[in-house]
């Protein structure tokens, strides 16, 4: 069936919880402003459930994919490390699902965004590594997990001037919320690095050579920066 909505579909990965709260039974969860920031934007959100099998279908019906964060962590099998860090929690299936569907993305030049670990999922895809636990790995690192509330600015980020990112926030610093204990390690051309903390914690990736292809630390959707919405109004422009 052809695609009739003149806002793009916007795929959207949600989380998966296990039984308790919510349901006696396994469920998925997502926040609303991931949503309710896409139809500011102009776009039109779908939710994609985790079936790996199913990533090149889910591709065939959206313009656009956001990878979204959760309380957990990509496998560090996953790009190359020999062990792995006590705090660090998978969801399997989640991670299965989202490389398939990030790299069939990329793959067919389709607009992509990822955050918190969204963003670090897509590094990986990309062929870079992960710092598994910035406080033992980063001297006098930032309180990335910030104490206080996550739609309040937590520190302050430099935007890489020439970047993409750049282009589309018009400002060389931003303030932005935090709330992460992993981070980008190292990146593999064509990737580039488009955002630093003070501390050195890399925030920000992209792939020039992609349509738009962009990955954030932060959490953009809360739009605790006024140049948040930029970010999202440029992913949605890109789908068009």
């Amino acid at each position: 069936m052809p695609k009739t909505s003149s806002r793009p579909i916007v795929g959207i990965t949600v989380d998966a919880e296990k039984p308790g709260g919510y349901s006696k039974f396994p469920w998925y969860a997502l926040r609303e402003n991931y949503a309710g920031v896409v139809v500011k934007a102009g776009g039109l959100p779908m939710f994609l459930p985790h079936e790996p099998a199913l990533a090149a279908a889910y591709l065939d019906q959206i313009d656009g994919l956001i990878v979204t964060g959760g309380a957990f962590d990509v496998d560090p099998a996953l790009y190359g490390a020999a062990s792995k860090h006590d705090t660090v929690v998978l969801k399997e299936t989640r991670t299965q699902f989202e490389l398939a569907v990030t790299k069939g993305a990329m793959e067919r030049d389709m607009p992509l965004l990822g955050i918190c670990g969204g963003q670090q999922l897509l590094n990986v895809a990309l062929g870079g590594t992960l710092i598994q636990h910035i406080p033992d790995s980063i001297k006098d690192a930032l309180a990335h997990e910030q104490p206080n509330p996550r739609n309040e600015p937590g520190h302050i980020v430099t935007i890489t001037k020439g970047s993409r990112l750049h282009d589309i926030v018009g400002v060389s610093e931003m303030n932005v919320n935090s709330a992460h204990h992993q981070a980008v390690a190292s990146v593999t051309a064509p990737t580039v690095v488009d955002a630093v903390a003070t501390d050195g914690v890399i925030e920000g990736v992209e792939n020039p050579n992609l349509k738009f292809c962009i990955g954030v630390q932060w959490h953009p959707e809360f739009e605790v920066d006024p140049h948040d919405i930029r970010i999202f109004e440029a992913f949605i422009a890109a789908t068009r």
